[in-house]
């Protein structure tokens, strides 16, 4: 019981930061209605009333995870990290490929399936943001452009 309220109260912290760097975000002249604090709100706020119940209600006798899993879960982590950290300089297609092929070898350790999905997971995801949504993707960074 103590591990989720430890963990409630871990992720309401988590998210009263959150909140408040979204509340420092600058919002432009000609931003739409669900902008860049509202939506960043929401998600905080919701956290916060997800982990308050957590908080309140917690399991009687938690089961955690074993350490193998603990460890993939983490590895799942860096690799979200890493997509981030690489998607300005090389682009979104290369690290789409890359953590979407690592994600789904982690969910089932099969490496052709997993390239394949990496592959159609970020020309799929490339051609829905970009054209569909009209976001301001670059497939390839200046990295590899020059």
């Amino acid at each position: 019981m103590a591990s989720d309220r430890v963990f409630g109260l871990c992720i309401i912290g988590v998210a009263l930061v959150y909140i408040a760097s979204a509340a420092q975000t600058q919002v432009g002249f000609l931003s739409d209605p669900v902008g860049s604090r509202t939506v960043p709100y929401i998600v905080g706020g919701l956290s916060i009333l997800c982990a308050s119940a957590i908080f309140l209600r917690p399991d009687p006798n938690p089961v955690w995870p074993p350490l193998a899993v603990s460890a993939r879960i983490g590895l799942a982590l860096a690799v979200i990290y890493l997509f981030a950290i690489t998607l300005r300089p090389l682009g979104f297609l290369i690290p789409a490929a890359a953590a979407s092929a690592t994600l789904s070898y982690l969910i089932a350790p099969r490496p052709w399936h997993a390239v394949a999905a990496g592959a159609g997971l970020s020309i799929g995801l490339f051609v829905i943001f970009k054209y569909g949504l009209g976001l301001g993707l670059a497939p390839f960074g200046r990295a590899i452009t020059g």
